[in-house]
């Protein structure tokens, strides 16, 4: 193993897989914190999906050192820690007490963030995050209910989450290349650890950073800091391979798609599905708070509609119903209470014949992979930048297109499940 990634969600895992894949290494999925019994497959790289982005603080710091620990154990000769190109966050964490962790367990004298995805429209110009033309606080994010962001400076952003300084590499030192990248952070850490935000607005700039950061033990970052590693690598005489996903064969059966995630993109996704004539089930959330809606009646609606085209079920809404969801049962209880509707949907599913199933939202593909009993994936095709088709890998016969809530066009749940015939 070269390389070792500890991602916070599953959706962002699979971002981060395809993304070295891509790039000609040989790469596994994992799913869940690895015991000390785990035994790796063989791989350039290891990814390990978490579902700890929005969980407590000291529980995302546990889960992520103990990864850490046995990608090291195991030969990783450095390590990524992958979190959201819109770096969903608050001032208590998850990213900055993950962060410090890791570099002193690592023994790093620097590290740099950089959620930069330019593929996705995300991009970090002196030190504020953009989506797309717009600056991140002026984005949907401004909206999510579990990690709103309403301030687009990610040096202000990151510095009450962590006990280390945190300063900037800014535009004009990346475009200047790599030894400049690298005597800036060798700079800013002469009195002591620091973390630092980097800007990129190109795909070249990632690279540039990847490159400044050859035989370093620490990077974190969105997918997009990825691209650069294996090049490193490969010029180090380590990596020679080159991958080929052509060969993805998803299996018969039946097609279904799972909604939870309420992002403007997933919304705008859910009603270019229903008029194209997708049948759809809506959860109310208030039905199922008061026992008035379980998983058992979802499928005696879905059992019959099954065929040739996918079904969905979905509990994506506007901000201000989501809001209100929230004031009346508390953050986590409204969140957790559909994603285990969910998941229990995907298991009854799964009883049915479905084998083809798109999901969207991390927090929800992370509770519908756990539902399964998925433990490994295979990275198959890119649908769209940073959202795959996988494999389950470890015996189990299904194929997931696990998608961030934020990715993908308007038409992605259709145009996902045409790409496999």
């Amino acid at each position: 193993m070269l390389l070792g990634v500890i991602a916070d969600d599953l959706t962002g895992a699979t971002d981060v897989a395809l993304m070295l894949a891509r790039e000609g290494m040989r790469v596994v999925q994992m799913v869940g914190v690895p015991s000390s019994s785990t035994q790796f497959p063989s791989a350039d790289a290891v990814v390990i999906s978490l579902k700890s982005r929005t969980n407590p603080p000291e529980e995302a710091v546990e889960w992520s050192l103990l990864s850490c620990e046995a990608l090291i154990n195991a030969g990783a000769q450095q390590i990524l820690f992958k979190y959201c190109s819109t770096f969903d966050s608050t001032n208590e964490g998850n990213i900055g007490p993950v962060i410090d962790a890791l570099m002193k367990r690592l023994g790093t004298p620097y590290t740099i963030a950089c959620p930069a995805f330019p593929a996705n429209g995300r991009s970090v110009f002196q030190g504020h995050l953009f989506v797309g033309s717009s600056l991140l606080s002026d984005s949907p994010m401004k909206d999510h209910p579990l990690t709103p962001m309403r301030d687009s400076n990610l040096v202000r952003v990151l510095q009450p989450q962590t006990t280390l300084p945190v300063g900037l590499v800014p535009f004009a030192t990346v475009e200047s290349g790599v030894d400049a990248v690298r005597s800036a952070f060798e700079k800013l850490a002469e009195n002591g650890p620091v973390i630092a935000v980097a800007d990129a607005v190109t795909n070249e700039h990632l690279r540039i950073l990847g490159a400044a950061f050859a035989g370093q033990k620490l990077l974190t970052g969105g997918s997009g800091i990825a691209i650069g590693l294996p090049a490193n690598f490969r010029q180090a005489g380590l990596l020679n391979t080159t991958i080929n996903v052509s060969d993805f064969v998803a299996p018969k059966g039946y097609s279904a798609i799972l909604a939870g995630s309420c992002s403007a993109a997933t919304r705008g996704q859910v009603a270019d599905a229903k008029a194209k004539g997708v049948e759809a089930f809506e959860i109310d959330p208030i039905a199922l708070a008061e026992n008035r809606l379980s998983a058992p009646t979802i499928l005696e609606w879905a059992a019959p509609r099954l065929g040739e085209k996918p079904i969905l079920v979905y509990s994506t809404a506007e901000p201000d119903a989501v809001r209100a969801i929230q004031e009346r049962y508390g953050r986590d209880k409204a969140g957790a209470m559909v994603e285990h509707l969910l998941a229990d949907i995907a298991i009854g599913l799964s009883s049915l014949g479905v084998t083809r199933l798109v999901v969207a939202g991390g927090e929800t593909s992370g509770a519908v992979v756990s539902a399964l009993g998925v433990s490994m994936l295979e990275i198959g095709p890119e649908i769209d930048p940073g959202v795959p088709w996988t494999l389950a890998a470890d015996g189990k016969t299904v194929a997931l297109a696990l998608k961030s809530g934020n990715f993908g066009t308007p038409d992605f749940f259709t145009k996902s499940l045409t790409m496999l015939g």
